[in-house]
């Protein structure tokens, strides 16, 4: 069984999980921001959720533990337990449904007549339960934000509805979605109201690649997601683990990008500080909060458009690269072709000769572009970096790969 202890700050889990057992790199005794018994205490809740895919190893500076997990046996990300753990009282729960009953059958009231209602049900506990209007009515406006009730005001009154029920979708489409879709925990829920055979499902899907560790960050990138969609700012602090210091600032989000190669999380974004466009790891991102909407998101997200098309990664400095080289393939080789239109994320790609392409590209990094180019070495003909550095490092790297095996 569970260790059943309730969390109230999911960030401090968030970073237990993330420095011990993601990376798996400290110990107990690396452990300095608290006092070791909290590190024991939240290792001991950490533990109980994920006991199935725990493994440790040895090392001089002692005991490290990760998280081992066999994609092939583990049709469901194991994180999500985590997230199902979150603290409330006997009062949140009764008042839940009691609210939700009161509201049933279409019926709208306001927050006098709700009150009225739900005082009727104190005969139900062996102790009178009386919930006062403040109580209801943060209750009623936290269930409005999240759409499982619906207000209107009409005059003085504000009157409460049911908010509108969906049918599920198939249990496929929602373990498909719970691993692979940023905030997968969502259909993680849902799949719980499933009465599924999870190993059947399971049987059905399995990922090449399944990158489970962004569900810890799944609090910060709603906040995120949930301002860029009311075109909000979000106030972040992130760490810079090359300096060990934590930053603040104020941000206008704009696009999340997710790395097919990493599974590593991006939002693209307007600093308001430095008033330039960035790019901000969500795993290096501690807090974040929904601030005001912006008058002026549309011009920023006009701007952030322009730029996209030679943008290759996430990188954006402050003046644009140019990037050719020239490729060859054989008579019966047109997929080689197909691959580098299919690919290339900018730029063009012109048939100069006879089983010639060559790729040109405006960017404002290409040193994100070099291990794309890579893939290609064997038909490279031409090579040509209007940043010289890069190019010189590309070629001293080819250099040196030629001497390593031709000595083998």
């Amino acid at each position: 069984m569970a260790y059943n202890e309730l969390i109230k700050n999911f960030g401090n889990i968030r970073d237990y999980m993330r420095e011990f057992y993601v990376y798996g790199f400290k110990s107990r005794e690396d452990f300095t921001s608290k006092s070791l018994r909290s590190y024991d205490d939240s290792r001991r809740r950490i533990e109980s959720w994920l006991s199935d895919h725990m493994s440790f190893s040895f090392t001089p500076d002692g005991k490290n533990v990760f998280i081992s997990v066999d994609s092939r046996s583990c049709g469901s990300n194991p994180l999500f337990k985590a997230w199902k753990s979150k603290s409330f009282t006997d009062g949140d729960i009764s008042l839940h449904f009691i609210l939700m009953d009161i509201l049933s059958d279409d019926k709208e009231l306001t927050l006098k007549e709700i009150l009225e209602e739900a005082d009727t049900y104190n005969g139900m506990f062996s102790e009178d339960r009386v919930f006062d209007i403040s109580t209801v009515r943060k209750k009623l406006k936290e269930y409005s934000d999240l759409g499982i009730v619906i207000s209107r005001k009409e005059g003085r009154n504000t009157y409460y509805k049911k908010g509108k029920e969906y049918e599920l979708p198939a249990a496929e489409v929602l373990r498909f979605f719970s691993e692979v879709s940023p905030c997968g925990v969502i259909g993680s829920f849902i799949e719980d109201k499933l009465q599924s055979d999870e190993k059947g499902i399971a049987d059905k899907l399995s990922f090449k690649h399944h990158y489970i560790t962004s569900t810890i960050d799944s609090e910060i990138l709603y906040t995120i997601l949930d301002a860029m969609s009311d075109k909000c700012e979000v106030k972040i602090s992130s760490v810079n683990h090359r300096r060990q210091e934590t930053f603040t600032d104020t941000i206008i989000p704009l696009k999340l990008k997710m790395s097919s190669q990493s599974g590593r999380q991006y939002i693209m974004c307007f600093s308001i500080k430095s008033e330039k466009m960035v790019a901000y790891r969500v795993d290096y991102i501690t807090a974040a909060d929904k601030g005001e909407a912006v008058s002026y998101y549309d011009e920023v997200m006009r701007k952030f458009i322009s730029m996209e098309e030679h943008i290759w990664g996430v990188s954006i400095p402050h003046s644009m690269e140019h990037v050719m080289f020239e490729i060859c393939y054989g008579k019966y080789e047109e997929y080689i072709k197909d691959r580098l239109i299919r690919e290339k994320r900018c730029g063009t790609v012109t048939e100069v000769a006879e089983g010639v392409l060559r790729f040109e590209a405006d960017i404002y990094d290409s040193t994100e572009m070099v291990p794309w180019i890579r893939t290609f070495i064997g038909r490279i003909v031409s090579l040509e970096f209007s940043n010289k550095g890069v190019e010189r490092r590309f070629r001293e790297d080819l250099i040196r790969m030629y001497e390593m095996y031709s000595e083998v």
